[in-house]
């Protein structure tokens, strides 16, 4: 009998057979336990026991949960476990899928953000930060080294990354183009809380609710330069983003906006409307404001310019790039914007009832949504090469509890821990290769063109486009001893 010890207490004898490896006593000790995800074994001293090391009987051993956690760039996937020595990486080896040359400090890893056209940074246990992928982003990391110190949150877009270091000074890296050269607001980005990024600009939340925003040159007319409503930008709480506009949400639930002002950078024709505001949503080029009272405004290009009449009593609104999908208090939906991206749901519109939750799929050219339903089951709308047509998979859609997305299909992972997917084959709406695999399944994430499913083991299985985070075959092994 070996004893295994939770840092709770809570003690269990566990059997186990002659010549039994550490290895099997983890899958034991799980089981015993009722824990899902990885888990490791440490001897009284807090060493980490090798999983090949054989027992003795003797041993008294502490059991240490170790989540599984995923992160993704558009086409690459950086998979480790909480506190973990090690990072397992797949896919498009020019957007993070190949650490080797970093795999050495990536040690005590506690975060790890990405740029979603192609660079990793992770967040150590001492507050210093590692960055891979894309040759450029990780250049500009090494000039800033000495000032990736103490970091504790990174914000990003396509490829610059923002860190708030604890003293609420803010670091940049990157692409300068894209936002990473923040030289002349330095001065100001003290106490900063919170960093936004669109498409070519930041803007940071300080703790007084003032806003400080940056950009290159070129960004600036994108939401890079705010000092057209600066003197409004106060108790400022949260920001939403679209692709080249920004949205800031003030305490009073009064709603201030700035950038691009066709695509939702100028909301002066519905500032009247947006009061006691308590969410927002963005497409590409427009924004959706939810009110306390229940009633949607909405503005901008395309879906913003054209809702439908009088929305009221709206509870979440979802989005892709050229669409809108509202779900009411009652269960009911609508939707608006661009039919080719999910804004008309009249073909199923009455299925849409008792809806609980909305997914999208995220490719610029076409989308569509997928709605879970309070019994289950799934109703889909939108384009249907992309995700919109469910019909060959919708006897298994039931009792689906979540669902995931990429630019082009979607994975509902239902209440027995299988998977169902649907949508375009090549960016994950076929499993079929994989499909005795997925027993199980906890959570999903996605690249732009592949999913990555987590098992309760704390295994990892992926599929859809091979080179863009779909197959991870050749890292199995790395995985199992992550």
């Amino acid at each position: 009998m070996v004893d295994v010890l939770l840092p709770s207490g809570r003690c269990e004898a566990v059997s186990m057979p002659p010549g039994s490896t550490v290895s099997d006593l983890e899958a034991a000790a799980r089981r015993a336990l009722g824990l899902q995800g990885r888990l490791r074994l440490a001897a009284s001293d807090g060493q980490l026991l090798p999983r090949g090391q054989q027992l003795s009987s003797e041993d008294q051993v502490t059991a240490i949960a170790q989540p599984v956690y995923v992160q993704t760039t558009g086409a690459a996937v950086a998979c480790f476990c909480g506190g973990g020595n090690s990072v397992v990486t797949w896919g498009d080896r020019g957007s993070g899928g190949d650490c080797d040359k970093v795999q050495k400090q990536l040690r005590n890893i506690s975060e790890i953000q990405a740029c979603a056209d192609g660079s990793f940074a992770a967040i150590r246990a001492d507050g210093t930060v590692v960055t891979w992928g894309d040759s450029d982003v990780v250049s500009s990391a090494k000039k800033v080294a000495d000032q990736l110190t103490q970091i504790q949150k990174i914000q990003a877009n396509g490829m610059a990354f923002a860190g708030i270091r604890e003293d609420g000074s803010v670091v940049t890296w990157g692409s300068s183009w894209l936002g990473a050269d923040s030289r002349q607001v330095r001065e100001q980005l003290r106490d900063v809380q919170q960093v936004q990024a669109n498409e070519y600009a930041f803007a940071a939340i300080r703790a007084d609710g003032t806003v400080v925003t940056w950009a290159h040159e070129a960004g600036r007319e994108r939401g890079g330069d705010s000092s057209g409503v600066q003197d409004q930008l106060h108790d400022v709480r949260s920001i939403q983003k679209n692709k080249w506009a920004f949205a800031a949400l003030r305490a009073d639930g009064s709603v201030v906006t700035w950038g691009d002002t066709a695509g939702g950078g100028n909301s002066s024709a519905v500032q009247d409307q947006l009061r006691n505001v308590t969410q927002i949503q963005a497409t590409r080029e427009a924004f959706a404001a939810i009110c306390a009272d229940g009633e949607l405004v909405t503005w901008g290009k395309n879906s913003g310019d054209s809702p439908p009449p009088k929305l009221q009593k709206v509870v979440q609104v979802q989005a892709t790039a050229k669409a809108f999908a509202a779900i009411m208090a009652d269960g009911s939906v609508a939707a608006w914007g661009d039919r080719l991206f999910g804004g008309d749901c009249s073909a199923v519109q009455d299925q849409l009832f008792n809806v609980q939750y909305i997914q999208a799929t995220t490719y610029d050219m076409h989308a569509a949504f997928a709605a879970i339903r309070a019994d289950g089951r799934v109703v889909t709308w939108g384009h249907e090469n992309y995700g919109g047509d469910s019909s060959g998979v919708q006897g298994q859609l039931k009792d689906v509890r979540a669902i995931q997305s990429t630019r082009s299909a979607f994975a509902a992972i239902r209440s027995d821990g299988r998977v169902v997917t649907w949508g375009d084959k090549e960016s994950g709406g076929d499993s079929s290769a994989v499909q005795d695999l997925l027993a199980n399944v906890t959570q999903v994430q996605s690249t732009a063109y592949s999913f990555v499913a987590i098992l309760s083991d704390g295994s990892v299985v992926s599929w859809g486009r091979k080179t863009k985070g779909g197959d991870s075959s050749k890292v199995q092994e790395l995985l199992a001893e992550m």
